[in-house]
C-alpha cells in the first residue's frame, strides 16, 4: 500500500525533448518508440508522497521527486542527492547516533530550473514536523529537535536520541521526498495545494498532466544531474479492474503490467512477446482486525478466525502458487525476518470452533455466535475492481459461517479506500472491522508505524488500533540500536508477539511480477523500489 485532494491550481511543466538515440533494432508495431504505457489496476490517491500512503505512488514518485539517497539492487542504499550515506566510519553519523550529517551534490535542479540547496532540506523537515500538514507519519522526523545548513550543500540532522533509521526518512523505499521551498513556502495550506496534483522533483521525470480517471504523463526531465533518460515519456495508465488491465496488455495497449497477480499469472505468460520478470518481495498480504471494534476485540476470536482459514488452499487456488506462506510479517527473503520460523497454524475450523465454545461466544438460533451483546456479525472491506480479492473472500466466508460468523463485504473504489484520514479514507477512518490489502516495508524491518500505541491514524499507520507495551517497548529499543544483528532480538520479539495477539493475519509473502512488452530494455526492478533505476530503460 502501503496509498483526492482538492485541487487550487496546477503547476505545468513544459520541456523541449532532446532528441532521443536512434534505436536500430526493429521494434513491434505495437511499440510506441521511447514511451513506456504502464498500469497497476490502481487508480490514484494523490500525487504528494508526503500526504498519500498508496505503494502506486511511492513508484511514481521513484520517477519524479527529489531523494537524498536511493534503494540499490541489495537493498542497501546508495547516493543520489547526498554525496555519500552517512555512517559511523565516514563520520556521517556520530558516536553517540545523535548527529546526522549529509552532505549534498552542488550540481542538482529542481525539474523547473531552480537549483536544489540544504534550504530544501531544512524546510521539507519543518512542514513534515507542522501538526497542520497531513504528513501520513512523522516516524523518524519526530527524533529530529534541530536542522543546522552550514552551507548550501550540507544539512546536519541534530536528534533528541538516536534513530537507527533515520538515514531513509529521505531515502527511496520508505521514505519521503524533499520539497521544493522556493514552491511552497508561501503556500498557506500544504494539505490543499495544487503542487500535490503535480508536484515538482528532481528525477529523471516530471510530472506534466494528471487526467483524472484516464491517466498521468511524465516527461523526460533533461536537467536530471544523472542526465536526460532515455525515454522520452511514460504514461501511467488509470485502469482501476485487473481483468482491463490483462485485456490491454493483451491488446498491447500497455507495456508494463506493473505486480501482475497470482491469479493472472498463466494468462499473461500466454501473451505473444509478452515477458515475465519476478523478484521477491517486502510485503505482506493480510487481513487486518481494527481491534477498536467489539467484534473482533477478542484475540480469540482473531486467532480462531485464523485457523479456520485455508491460506494454502488461497494461496493455490486463486494465487496460483506465486506467493509464499508464513506467519510472520516479514517473509524468508527480508533481513529481519525471524531467526527461528514460526510454524504454520493449521486449517482445523473444528478446533477453531472449539476455541470459541470455550471462550464462551454462543450461538444463537439463526447460528450466529454471540458474547456479552457482541454478535459476530463482521465487516469486510477491500478495494474494488479485483475479481481475484473477490473469490478469496467468497471461499473465507464459506470457511468463517462454519464457525457461526456472517460477513459483510463491502466493496470501495481505490482512491476512496487508500485515502488520507483527513480526507475520509476508508481504511484509515476503520469503517470497516477487517481490511483485506497489502502492506510493504523497507529493508530495515521497523514495524513502529503500523504497530505503536501513539501511531493510530491521523498519526500514524496503524489502523489496527493494536496496542502492546511489551511491543512497543520492544520497537523503541530497536530504533536505538545502529548494528543490524543487536536489532534482530527486537525485530523477533515483535513478530512473535503480533503473530501471538494475531491483530492481523498475514495471508501470504507476494512475489513482485512484471509483466512487459519485449521491446522494453534495460528493465531491473529491485525488491523494495522497482522504479530506482530508470534513465537507462528504453522502449
Amino acid at each position: 500500500m502501503k496509498r483526492c485532494c482538492a485541487l487550487l491550481a496546477l503547476l505545468a511543466l513544459c520541456f523541449t525533448a532532446a532528441p532521443a538515440p536512434s534505436q536500430e533494432t526493429s521494434r513491434h508495431a505495437f511499440t510506441h518508440p521511447h514511451e513506456l504505457r504502464m498500469a497497476m489496476a490502481e487508480d490514484v490517491v494523490g500525487l504528494n508522497l508526503h500526504l498519500n500512503a498508496q505503494t502506486l505512488v511511492e513508484y511514481l514518485s521513484e520517477l519524479t521527486m527529489a531523494w537524498l539517497l536511493r534503494t540499490d539492487a541489495h537493498e542497501g542504499y546508495r547516493s543520489e542527492l547526498a554525496t555519500t550515506v552517512p555512517s559511523a566510519a565516514n563520520g556521517g553519523i556520530s558516536a553517540d547516533g545523535k548527529t546526522i550529517t549529509f552532505h549534498l551534490r552542488h550540481d542538482a535542479k529542481w525539474s523547473d530550473g531552480v537549483p536544489f540547496t540544504s534550504a530544501d532540506v531544512a524546510f521539507t523537515t519543518k512542514l513534515a514536523l507542522d501538526p497542520a500538514t497531513n504528513e501520513v507519519s512523522r516516524e523518524g522526523f519526530d527524533r529530529i529537535a534541530k536542522v543546522d545548513t552550514p552551507d548550501p550543500y550540507t544539512v546536519v540532522f541534530h536528534l533528541s536520541k538516536p534513530y537507527a533509521n533515520i538515514i531513509a526518512i529521505y531515502a527511496s523505499g520508505g521514505g519521503v521526498p524533499v520539497l521544493p521551498k522556493h514552491l511552497l513556502e508561501h503556500v498557506a495550506n500544504i494539505n490543499t495545494a495544487g503542487y500535490n496534483a503535480l508536484p515538482v522533483g528532481i528525477g529523471p521525470f516530471a510530472y506534466k498532466a494528471w487526467k483524472r480517471g484516464d491517466e498521468i504523463d511524465l516527461v523526460a526531465n533533461p536537467l536530471y544531474f544523472r542526465g536526460r533518460p532515455k525515454l522520452d515519456r511514460i504514461v501511467y495508465k488509470i485502469i482501476p479492474d485487473r481483468n482491463t488491465t490483462l485485456a490491454q496488455l493483451q491488446t498491447h495497449e500497455i507495456d508494463l503490467w506493473i505486480r501482475v497477480p497470482g491469479a493472472y499469472l498463466e494468462r499473461a505468460t500466454s501473451i505473444p512477446n509478452i515477458k515475465l520478470l519476478r523478484t521477491e518481495s517486502f510485503g505482506w498480504n493480510h487481513l487486518d482486525f481494527v481491534t477498536s471494534h467489539p467484534v473482533v476485540a477478542d484475540p480469540v476470536v482473531r486467532r480462531a478466525l485464523r485457523m479456520a482459514l485455508d491460506r494454502e488452499t488461497l494461496r493455490v487456488k486463486i494465487g496460483h502458487s506465486l506467493s509464499m506462506l508464513s506467519e510472520t510479517i516479514y517473509g524468508p527473503a527480508h533481513p529481519a525476518h525471524v531467526t527461528t520460523p514460526i510454524p504454520m497454524v493449521p486449517f482445523d475450523i473444528a478446533a477453531a470452533n472449539q476455541m470459541l465454545d470455550q471462550a464462551g461466544w454462543k450461538r444463537g438460533p439463526d447460528g450466529i455466535r454471540t458474547k456479552n451483546g457482541v454478535r459476530l456479525n463482521i465487516s469486510v472491506g477491500l478495494p474494488s475492481g479485483a475479481p481475484d480479492a473477490d473469490q478469496q473472500i467468497e471461499l473465507i466466508r464459506s470457511w468463517w459461517s462454519q464457525l457461526g460468523v456472517m460477513l459483510d463485504v463491502r466493496h470501495f473504489a481505490e482512491a476512496l479506500f487508500f485515502a488520507p484520514y483527513q480526507s475520509g479514507g476508508i481504511v484509515f477512518t476503520g469503517k470497516a472491522d477487517i481490511f483485506f490489502f497489502g502492506w510493504t516495508t523497507s529493508a530495515f524491518g521497523d514495524a513502529t508505524n503500523l504497530f505503536a500505541c501513539d501511531k493510530f491514524p491521523p498519526a500514524g499507520q496503524n489502523v489496527l488500533h493494536y496496542c502492546d507495551k511489551d511491543v512497543d517497548a520492544a520497537m523503541a529499543a530497536q530504533l536505538l540500536e545502529y548494528d543490524p544483528q543487536k536489532r534482530r532480538a527486537f525485530t523477533d520479539f515483535v513478530q512473535r508477539k503480533i503473530f501471538t495477539d494475531a491483530p492481523t493475519i498475514v495471508l501470504s509473502i507476494p512475489r513482485a511480477v512484471y509483466a512487459f512488452n519485449d521491446d522494453l530494455k534495460g528493465f531491473a526492478p529491485n525488491v523494495n523500489a522497482p522504479f530506482d533505476d530508470m534513465t537507462n530503460v528504453d522502449l
